[in-house]
């Protein structure tokens, strides 16, 4: 472990201390050890450590501390760093793509130019924050990056989990959060001039006295968000989402009258109910439409936001230009369905039926998310062969165990 107050002592003009290859390689086996509970295990513990540019990359580190440690320019994707101290931790410019920080403590943390492009954040500590370090001459002395602490300016954010997250006056202009899920974080007083939050999730988020300034805000979900005393200024707010109506109606029928009447059909074979097309419709007001069977319903430019749609059957449907972000699609039937343009970020397709659909002899309908936004969906175990995913948008998308065999893939 580096003793930060010997070293400081020592050299009281610097405040970090490089290790070399041969100790931190040490440090880190130790912690292995100390997670899996065998004999020789130590905590990693590493404060103030000069760790600028090393490579970290998909290591556990779970529990680790590194209080005011300088990371600024490593490369620390896909590594574990949830429950982890990073109070006032340089790390500027690092790569922390898909890094797991869920309740880590970042108070002060400097991430000015990171990238934690899908990046899990849930329940961290992002509060503004100062160390101070006992020095021989000046008594405690504040620990000071070249940039405030507690920045996030010019960060990249894009899909990253950051709900509940404690950011009261987070520094993060010019920053870019989207398709982010911000729902239920604290930002009180928080400046996010010029920040870019579209498509971004801020359900139920407190935005409260927060410098929203010229923020790009479109189709941000701002159901239940708190702005009051918020500034707004030529924020750009197309297209946003605000709380869904208690109910929707569709020509004088109520749309659980409808859907329900769709559904007839269905079962029926078409000797009950009717199809009616329902274009531009919110449909959150139903709440769920688990096991529904609505095949060849169409819906296109409708919202499904977060809707539990688990197992519901939507052959042939057509869905394009929907909002389905977050929506639980989990064992869903889509074979042949139309999901083009459609918004689909954070959405659960685990197990879904995503395959063609037989109309005829040898006629078949490929399912198709051509120009689809699915950053961050998962699609684990889902059955996709030959459908068509051309111009979609899969950036931190999960697709282990997905059959994509004969599909059309641009990755």
């Amino acid at each position: 472990m580096v003793n930060a107050k010997a070293f400081m002592s020592s050299a009281p003009q610097q405040h970090h201390t490089a290790l070399d290859v041969h100790a931190l390689r040490e440090a880190l086996d130790a912690h292995q050890r100390y997670l899996s509970g065998r004999s020789g295990g130590r905590r990693l513990a590493l404060h103030y450590a000069d760790l600028a540019n090393c490579s970290l990359e998909g290591v556990d580190l779970r529990d680790a501390d590194l209080t005011g440690a300088k990371l600024s320019g490593a490369t620390l994707a896909r590594s574990n760093f949830s429950r982890a101290i990073l109070f006032g931790a340089d790390l500027r410019e690092a790569d922390m793509r898909h890094v797991n920080l869920k309740r880590a403590d970042l108070r002060g943390a400097c991430m000015r130019g990171a990238n934690l492009a899908g990046a899990e954040l849930a329940g961290c500590d992002l509060r503004e924050g100062r160390i101070a370090l006992q020095d021989k001459l000046d008594g405690f002395r504040i620990l000071r990056h070249e940039h405030r602490p507690g920045e996030l300016n010019y960060a990249v954010l894009s899909g990253a989990n950051l709900a509940g997250a404690q950011m009261t006056g987070a520094v993060a202009m010019t920053s870019d959060f989207t398709d982010a899920n911000l729902s239920g974080a604290v930002l009180t007083g928080a400046k996010l001039m010029r920040a870019v939050l579209d498509g971004a999730d801020l359900s139920n988020a407190d935005l409260g006295g927060a410098d929203l300034t010229g923020a790009s805000m479109k189709r941000a979900v701002l159901n239940g968000v708190n702005l009051n005393q918020a500034r707004l200024d030529d924020a750009d707010l197309t297209g946003v989402l605000r709380a869904p109506p208690p109910i929707f109606y569709v020509d004088d029928k109520s749309l659980s009258e409808v859907v329900a009447e769709h559904e007839a059909f269905c079962d029926s074979g078409g000797r009950q109910g009717k199809v009616t097309k329902l274009a531009d419709v919110d449909f959150r007001p139903l709440r769920s439409l688990k096991k529904r069977r609505l095949s060849g319903l169409a819906a296109p430019r409708s919202i499904f936001f977060g809707l539990d749609m688990e197992g519901v059957q939507l052959q042939g449907a057509d869905l394009s230009g929907c909002d389905l972000r977050g929506a639980n699609l989990r064992d869903a039937d889509l074979r042949g369905a139309r999901f083009t343009h459609a918004q689909l970020a954070r959405a659960d397709l685990r197990g879904a039926k995503m395959g063609p659909l037989a109309i005829g002899d040898n006629r078949f309908v490929r399912t198709d998310f051509s120009r689809a936004s699915m950053r961050g969906a998962d699609l684990r175990g889902a059955s996709a062969p030959r459908a068509r995913f051309l111009e979609a948008e899969l950036d931190g998308a999960r697709l282990a165990g997905c059959d994509l065999a004969g599909a059309e893939l641009e990755i």
